[in-house]
């Protein structure tokens, strides 16, 4: 058993000993480092979170015993703003193991979307984090298929957003954001048909559609479903019935942090009515297999 990861700089976690394994973790970089953000106000108001200062977030895995995949998100084609790769992959890699980074490019970009995939392999990233909602794109058009062909050759995981988002929740229009893109059939089902060998992570449970997102996760052995930004208290029925029975090994510990606080979400999970075993695979062997850190 391979418990070591690939990245240099990563060498030091023992993943046998970790108790968690959080597969969705935000971080500001560049330009969105700088700004005042009246959409994570909006997340904020949504899920009650704190507006203190959060603790580093290495150090909140670390007090976790736990690991966590992080990344930023480039809307810069609909923002204006420029986010930093570079500055995700040294948070990774001098963590010594405790986060693992994901890349993030602008999939309106075309080609320049696909160089920067590249490099993002280069800098020891092990994903690609994709926002259709915010990035204002249908990932099942033909336009974009090239990212998703070099991700699958480059052994590149994808995580997309799912189902509705927290972002201009409540203001006027949504701040003209569509959640249509934020709906997992048929795109994520197109593109794990067409792309078999493309690990594909499908962020939060899905609602409205969770439906959709679990047949797509059980019909697809290459898609998994994180469980992030959604308090585990109110997880649609279906999503916890298939997690507890069918395919328990789906699923995902994801908590959306900081607008997430991951105790408060470890907090809520562990009040479900769910196997032991179940809970295992949730909390970190599931992802421990998805993200390579074990064989």
């Amino acid at each position: 058993m391979n418990l070591k990861p690939e990245s240099a700089g990563q060498s030091q976690i023992d993943y046998s000993t970790i108790e968690i394994v959080d597969v969705h973790a935000h971080v500001h970089t560049g330009d969105r480092a700088k700004q005042s953000s009246e959409r994570n106000e909006d997340a904020k108001r949504l899920f009650g979170t704190s507006k203190e200062a959060p603790k580093a977030i290495e150090e909140v895995y670390k007090d976790l015993n736990g690991v966590a995949v992080i990344f930023d998100v480039d809307s810069e084609t609909t923002t204006g703003l420029k986010i930093s790769n570079d500055e995700v992959a040294a948070l990774a890699n001098k963590s010594m193991g405790r986060l693992i980074g994901f890349g993030s490019v602008d999939p309106r970009k075309d080609d320049a979307a696909l160089v920067e995939i590249e490099r993002c392999k280069s800098l020891g990233m092990r994903g690609m984090k994709f926002q259709p909602i915010t990035q204002r794109f249908s990932p099942s058009k033909k336009r974009y298929y090239p990212i998703w062909e070099l991700c699958e050759s480059l052994g590149l995981i994808v995580i997309f957003h799912t189902g509705i988002t927290a972002i201009g929740n409540g203001s006027p229009g949504g701040r003209g954001l569509h959640l249509k893109y934020g709906r997992p059939f048929p795109a994520l089902d197109d593109i794990a048909a067409t792309f078999p060998d493309l690990t594909i992570i499908a962020a939060h449970p899905g609602w409205p559609w969770h439906e959709e997102l679990v047949a797509i996760a059980r019909h697809k052995g290459n898609v998994y479903v994180d469980l992030s930004g959604w308090s585990p208290r109110y997880f649609p029925e279906t999503t916890v019935r298939y997690m507890n029975s069918m395919i328990p090994e789906k699923f995902l510990f994801g908590s959306d942090f900081p607008l997430f606080p991951p105790s408060r979400w470890l907090a809520e999970f562990g009040q479900l009515k769910l196997k032991d075993e179940v809970v295992t695979k949730v909390l970190r062997d599931n992802a421990l297999k998805v993200l390579g850190l074990v064989q």
